[in-house]
Protein backbone atom coordinates (compact mmCIF):
# COMPACT_ATOMS: atom_id res chain seq x y z
CA UNK A 1 0.00 0.00 0.00
CA UNK A 2 2.65 2.51 0.77
CA UNK A 3 4.13 2.07 -2.68
CA UNK A 4 0.77 2.69 -4.43
CA UNK A 5 0.15 5.85 -2.47
CA UNK A 6 3.55 7.05 -3.31
CA UNK A 7 3.03 6.60 -7.08
CA UNK A 8 -0.34 8.32 -6.93
CA UNK A 9 1.17 11.31 -5.21
CA UNK A 10 3.84 11.57 -7.84
CA UNK A 11 1.29 11.55 -10.71
CA UNK A 12 -0.63 14.43 -9.11
CA UNK A 13 2.42 16.60 -8.57
CA UNK A 14 2.55 19.81 -10.70
CA UNK A 15 4.67 19.77 -13.85
CA UNK A 16 7.78 21.83 -13.56
CA UNK A 17 8.81 23.65 -16.75
CA UNK A 18 11.79 22.12 -18.39
CA UNK A 19 14.88 24.21 -18.69
CA UNK A 20 14.78 23.88 -22.53
CA UNK A 21 11.89 23.41 -25.05
CA UNK A 22 10.67 19.97 -25.71
CA UNK A 23 11.01 19.69 -29.49
CA UNK A 24 9.17 16.39 -29.45
CA UNK A 25 5.85 18.17 -28.71
CA UNK A 26 5.26 20.96 -31.37
CA UNK A 27 2.07 22.12 -29.64
CA UNK A 28 4.06 23.22 -26.62
CA UNK A 29 6.80 24.97 -28.59
CA UNK A 30 6.91 28.78 -28.15
CA UNK A 31 5.79 31.11 -31.00
CA UNK A 32 9.01 32.28 -32.63
CA UNK A 33 7.47 34.36 -35.53
CA UNK A 34 8.71 37.94 -35.54
CA UNK A 35 5.70 39.19 -37.62
CA UNK A 36 2.51 37.21 -37.60
CA UNK A 37 0.61 36.34 -40.80
CA UNK A 38 -2.46 38.10 -39.40
CA UNK A 39 -0.54 41.37 -39.46
CA UNK A 40 -0.01 41.16 -43.24
CA UNK A 41 -3.67 40.36 -43.79
CA UNK A 42 -4.76 43.34 -41.72
CA UNK A 43 -2.23 45.60 -43.39
CA UNK A 44 -3.39 44.60 -46.89
CA UNK A 45 -7.04 45.17 -45.95
CA UNK A 46 -6.24 48.60 -44.50
CA UNK A 47 -4.19 49.53 -47.59
CA UNK A 48 -7.02 48.52 -49.94
CA UNK A 49 -9.57 50.43 -47.88
CA UNK A 50 -7.33 53.49 -47.80
CA UNK A 51 -6.77 53.27 -51.56
CA UNK A 52 -10.51 53.05 -52.25
CA UNK A 53 -11.13 55.96 -49.91
CA UNK A 54 -8.53 58.08 -51.71
CA UNK A 55 -9.91 57.10 -55.12
CA UNK A 56 -13.50 57.99 -54.25
CA UNK A 57 -12.34 61.17 -52.53
CA UNK A 58 -10.46 62.20 -55.67
CA UNK A 59 -13.48 61.42 -57.86
CA UNK A 60 -15.69 63.45 -55.56
CA UNK A 61 -13.20 66.32 -55.75
CA UNK A 62 -13.21 66.17 -59.56
CA UNK A 63 -17.00 66.13 -59.69
CA UNK A 64 -17.24 69.11 -57.36
CA UNK A 65 -14.59 70.94 -59.38
CA UNK A 66 -16.47 70.26 -62.63
CA UNK A 67 -19.71 71.42 -61.06
CA UNK A 68 -18.04 74.66 -59.98
CA UNK A 69 -16.67 75.19 -63.50
CA UNK A 70 -20.06 74.48 -65.05
CA UNK A 71 -21.72 76.94 -62.69
CA UNK A 72 -19.04 79.56 -63.48
CA UNK A 73 -19.36 79.22 -67.25
CA UNK A 74 -23.14 79.16 -67.03
CA UNK A 75 -22.96 82.46 -65.19
CA UNK A 76 -20.67 83.82 -67.90
CA UNK A 77 -23.07 82.59 -70.61
CA UNK A 78 -26.06 84.20 -68.89
CA UNK A 79 -24.16 87.47 -68.54
CA UNK A 80 -22.95 87.45 -72.14
CA UNK A 81 -26.39 86.41 -73.38
CA UNK A 82 -27.88 89.67 -72.14
CA UNK A 83 -25.14 91.66 -73.86
CA UNK A 84 -25.57 89.57 -77.02
CA UNK A 85 -29.32 90.24 -77.12
CA UNK A 86 -28.73 93.96 -76.66
CA UNK A 87 -26.05 93.97 -79.37
CA UNK A 88 -28.37 92.11 -81.74
CA UNK A 89 -31.15 94.63 -81.13
CA UNK A 90 -28.75 97.51 -81.72
CA UNK A 91 -27.52 95.81 -84.90
CA UNK A 92 -31.09 95.51 -86.18
CA UNK A 93 -31.76 99.17 -85.40
CA UNK A 94 -28.49 100.14 -87.10
CA UNK A 95 -29.42 98.11 -90.21
CA UNK A 96 -32.83 99.81 -90.36
CA UNK A 97 -31.27 103.27 -90.03
CA UNK A 98 -28.60 102.41 -92.59
CA UNK A 99 -31.30 101.34 -95.03
CA UNK A 100 -33.06 104.68 -94.57
CA UNK A 101 -29.81 106.58 -95.10
CA UNK A 102 -29.00 104.60 -98.24
CA UNK A 103 -32.46 105.25 -99.62
CA UNK A 104 -32.07 108.95 -98.90
CA UNK A 105 -28.64 109.04 -100.54
CA UNK A 106 -29.97 107.24 -103.60
CA UNK A 107 -32.79 109.73 -103.82
CA UNK A 108 -30.69 112.86 -103.29
CA UNK A 109 -27.63 112.03 -105.41
CA UNK A 110 -27.88 112.50 -109.19
CA UNK A 111 -29.35 109.54 -110.97
CA UNK A 112 -26.92 109.86 -113.86
CA UNK A 113 -24.30 112.11 -115.40
CA UNK A 114 -25.90 113.57 -118.50
CA UNK A 115 -22.69 113.82 -120.55
CA UNK A 116 -21.79 110.20 -119.84
CA UNK A 117 -25.35 109.10 -120.62
CA UNK A 118 -25.36 110.89 -123.99
CA UNK A 119 -21.95 109.47 -124.94
CA UNK A 120 -23.11 105.91 -124.24
CA UNK A 121 -26.41 106.54 -125.98
CA UNK A 122 -24.63 107.82 -129.09
CA UNK A 123 -22.23 104.87 -129.17
CA UNK A 124 -25.03 102.29 -128.92
CA UNK A 125 -27.66 103.90 -131.14
CA UNK A 126 -27.80 102.17 -134.56
CA UNK A 127 -27.60 104.22 -137.76
CA UNK A 128 -31.14 103.18 -138.67
CA UNK A 129 -32.47 104.88 -135.53
CA UNK A 130 -32.39 108.61 -134.87
CA UNK A 131 -33.09 110.05 -131.40
CA UNK A 132 -35.07 113.25 -131.44
CA UNK A 133 -35.91 113.85 -127.77
CA UNK A 134 -34.25 112.89 -124.47
CA UNK A 135 -36.50 113.71 -121.51
CA UNK A 136 -34.96 113.08 -118.05
CA UNK A 137 -37.51 112.63 -115.29
CA UNK A 138 -37.43 111.68 -111.62
CA UNK A 139 -38.28 108.06 -112.40
CA UNK A 140 -36.30 107.58 -115.59
CA UNK A 141 -35.46 108.79 -119.09
CA UNK A 142 -37.95 109.05 -121.94
CA UNK A 143 -36.27 108.54 -125.33
CA UNK A 144 -38.16 109.32 -128.55
CA UNK A 145 -37.00 109.09 -132.15
CA UNK A 146 -37.49 107.75 -135.70
CA UNK A 147 -36.70 104.31 -137.13
CA UNK A 148 -35.91 104.08 -140.87
CA UNK A 149 -36.89 101.29 -143.21
CA UNK A 150 -40.09 99.47 -143.93
CA UNK A 151 -42.56 99.04 -141.07
CA UNK A 152 -41.39 95.50 -140.42
CA UNK A 153 -37.72 96.46 -140.59
CA UNK A 154 -38.22 99.53 -138.41
CA UNK A 155 -40.16 97.51 -135.84
CA UNK A 156 -37.50 94.77 -135.75
CA UNK A 157 -34.64 97.26 -135.44
CA UNK A 158 -36.39 99.09 -132.59
CA UNK A 159 -37.05 95.84 -130.70
CA UNK A 160 -33.43 94.78 -131.21
CA UNK A 161 -32.20 98.12 -129.85
CA UNK A 162 -34.42 97.80 -126.76
CA UNK A 163 -32.91 94.37 -126.04
CA UNK A 164 -29.43 95.81 -126.65
CA UNK A 165 -30.02 98.50 -124.02
CA UNK A 166 -31.21 95.87 -121.53
CA UNK A 167 -28.02 93.86 -121.99
CA UNK A 168 -25.64 96.84 -122.04
CA UNK A 169 -23.37 97.02 -118.98
CA UNK A 170 -23.67 100.78 -118.52
CA UNK A 171 -27.43 101.06 -119.00
CA UNK A 172 -28.21 97.96 -116.93
CA UNK A 173 -26.21 99.42 -114.02
CA UNK A 174 -28.42 102.54 -113.94
CA UNK A 175 -31.77 101.45 -115.28
CA UNK A 176 -33.90 98.67 -113.92
CA UNK A 177 -36.14 98.38 -116.95
CA UNK A 178 -36.11 99.44 -120.61
CA UNK A 179 -39.54 99.37 -122.19
CA UNK A 180 -41.08 100.24 -125.54
CA UNK A 181 -44.03 102.51 -124.81
CA UNK A 182 -45.14 103.21 -128.35
CA UNK A 183 -44.24 102.42 -131.94
CA UNK A 184 -46.43 104.02 -134.60
CA UNK A 185 -46.19 105.92 -137.88
CA UNK A 186 -45.07 109.55 -137.75
CA UNK A 187 -47.47 111.69 -139.77
CA UNK A 188 -44.84 114.24 -140.79
CA UNK A 189 -42.11 111.89 -142.07
CA UNK A 190 -44.16 108.79 -142.76
CA UNK A 191 -41.65 106.69 -140.80
CA UNK A 192 -42.14 104.72 -137.59
CA UNK A 193 -41.72 106.77 -134.44
CA UNK A 194 -40.56 104.98 -131.29
CA UNK A 195 -41.05 105.99 -127.67
CA UNK A 196 -38.78 104.27 -125.10
CA UNK A 197 -38.75 104.66 -121.34
CA UNK A 198 -35.69 103.73 -119.25
CA UNK A 199 -36.70 103.42 -115.57
CA UNK A 200 -34.15 104.15 -112.87
CA UNK A 201 -33.33 101.42 -110.37
CA UNK A 202 -35.53 101.73 -107.28
CA UNK A 203 -37.86 104.21 -108.92
CA UNK A 204 -41.59 103.59 -108.56
CA UNK A 205 -43.72 104.62 -111.50
CA UNK A 206 -47.24 105.72 -110.54
CA UNK A 207 -49.97 104.18 -112.58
Amino acid sequence: MPSLLQKSDQSQAPLVPAWHPDFRNPARLPDTKVVRTQFFVNFAAIAIAAGLLLYFSYQEYRINNLNRQVAYWQTQIDTNMKASVQARLLSQKFAAEEKKINELNNFVKPRLVLSQFLLNLGSTLPQELAASTVDIRNTGVNLRGIATGSPDEASGRTSTYVEQLRQDKYFSSIFEEVGLNKLDRDQASGRLAFDLFLRFKGAVVKK
